[in-house]
């Protein structure tokens, strides 16, 4: 090893060189630090650039989309209570619900009052008003009157107890024949916030059908003009990236389109949300299968999920377009569906998903609640077994005490789980947790 740290630091054998304390005086290791540093440095740079970590805000679970034409400043309580009328009517107690869904009775026990109060307290955690899609093609002085009447309801909704965290808009693509309309409604939505007293906290924007890096840049262009023409902070407006298109994961060359876009993003980029149904089509799959299980959308989430790993760049799932309306069966067949898919995500390190229907919202708690309520046991005993070095069946890497320490602080965000609960478990208090799971102060 002498040697080839000689020949690597330039040194013949035995010249003095710099060393690291407690190194010998002679020894190399000095010098070959030092060049290591130099050489390195731009690697080090691009590493803390384009990898920072985790933020350490909140992700939500979900993220809600409401039509432009159906949002008020009480949207998000009308959710919450329409998905409470469902539970008394489909499934007034525990019992009831845990045949409903089947999911074990003494989960659903455990989470059931939980779930309950959430829908009561803050039933949406991300709520993004739709222009695209869900709104569709209207004739520009109606869109342009919803932009108005969508920015009076954020501003409203923002100043009411129990709003979401996170909310903003989809607006229509940058694919040529929208670009316009949805450069124009993005522009009177932030426009009529700032006229309104500001953009609300956690205000997020949503590109769809992205289908290259060069759209992402051109966003990072029109924050940048939004921000200077309403005199925003800089790096006040961030967006997430929907990935709907093949093109999107995959580009002409064989690389991966979604990590370019990333690096394309100059740090505004929030998120990665798969579009199900929009990329199942693309692919040609048929609608009877277009499913956020398919295998197709397993291979595409993996992609996003590499992309984004280590960048502080969250992803979402997509949704399923089966709702919970009509008679009992209906309603816990749909219901039964969307909390399997919802524990899937979960499993597969998915931690937020899109719900389309108020009826959705008993069962992303339901199933994200028993999640993190079932994993606490274990994660607090390992995560004590590692911060006291003890030995036992499973010896845990750094990585994985960092998982562990995530999964509890998720826990505790969306309601799952109290601090008090989380600190008896693990023996730390929320502090500690945030140091093992390197989550860096917000911006």
């Amino acid at each position: 090893m002498t040697r080839v740290t000689e020949h690597l630091a330039g040194s013949p054998a035995g010249s003095p060189a710099g060393s690291p304390t407690g190194s010998p005086a002679d020894s190399p290791a000095g010098s070959l630090a030092d060049l290591l540093d130099e050489r390195l440095a731009a690697a080090d740079e691009q590493l803390r650039r384009h990898y920072p970590g985790d933020d350490g805000s909140r992700q939500p679970v979900h993220t809600v989309y409401v039509p432009a034409d159906r949002c008020s400043a009480a949207v998000t309580r009308d959710w919450g209570r329409a998905a409470l009328d469902l539970l008394d009517e489909h499934a007034p107690d525990a019992a009831a619900l845990a045949g409903a869904v089947g999911l074990p009775a003494d989960a659903v026990r455990d989470v059931h009052d939980r779930v309950r109060e959430k829908l009561r307290r803050e039933p949406v955690e991300d709520l993004r008003v739709d222009f695209e899609d869900g709104y569709g093609h209207r004739p520009d002085e109606e869109e342009d009157a919803a932009a108005a009447d969508v920015a009076v309801a954020l501003a409203g909704m923002a100043r009411v107890e129990g709003r979401p965290p996170y909310l903003g808009i989809r607006f229509k693509s940058f694919e040529a024949p929208t670009r316009r309309r949805g450069l124009r409604t993005l522009d009177l939505v932030v426009g009529g916030l700032v006229a309104a007293g500001g953009l609300p906290e956690g205000f997020l924007l949503t590109l769809p059908k992205v289908t290259s890096v060069d759209q992402v840049a051109a966003m990072v262009e029109v924050c940048a003009r939004m921000e200077q023409a309403y005199g925003l902070p800089v790096g006040r407006l961030r967006f997430e990236v929907q990935v709907e298109t093949p093109q999107a994961v995959l580009a002409a060359d064989g690389t991966a389109t979604v990590a370019r876009m990333i690096a394309a993003s100059a740090g505004r980029c929030t998120g990665l949300h798969y579009g199900t149904f929009d990329y199942s089509a693309a692919l040609g799959i048929a609608a009877a299968h277009q499913s956020l299980e398919h295998p197709a959308a397993d291979h595409a989430k993996a992609v996003l999920q590499v992309a984004a790993a280590g960048t502080g760049v969250r992803v979402s799932d997509g949704s399923t377009n089966v709702v919970p309306v009509g008679g009992r069966a209906a309603v816990h067949g749909a219901w039964r569906l969307h909390a399997r898919l919802v524990t899937r995500s979960l499993e597969r390190g998915f931690y937020q998903g899109w719900d389309m229907h108020p009826g959705h919202l008993p069962t992303r708690y339901l199933a994200t609640y028993a999640f993190f309520r079932g994993a606490l046991p274990a994660a607090g005993a390992r995560i004590r077994a590692y911060l006291e070095r003890a030995e036992g069946e499973v010896m845990d890497e750094p990585a994985t005490a960092q998982a562990l320490a995530g999964a509890v602080l998720r826990g505790i965000d969306c309601g799952a789980v109290g601090e008090a609960e989380a600190a008896a478990a693990t023996g730390v208090e929320r502090h500690r947790l945030e140091v093992l799971a390197r989550r860096r102060p917000p911006a």
